[in-house]
C-alpha cells in the first residue's frame, strides 16, 4: 500500500465523519437537547 493512497483514504474517511457530525448536530430532533445544554451554565441551584 502506497503512503499516498493511505493519505487519500484517511482524508476521505475524515471528511465523511465530519459531514456525519454536521448532519447529526443540525437535525431537528437534537435541537431540544442542545438548547437545554446551552442553558446549563446559567442555571442556579
Amino acid at each position: 500500500m502506497d503512503v499516498n493512497l493511505l493519505r487519500i483514504l484517511v482524508t476521505i474517511v475524515s471528511f465523511i465523519l465530519f459531514v456525519g457530525i454536521v448532519v447529526w448536530a443540525w437535525r431537528k430532533r437534537n435541537s431540544k437537547d442542545f438548547k437545554e445544554a446551552a442553558k446549563l451554565p446559567f442555571d442556579e441551584d
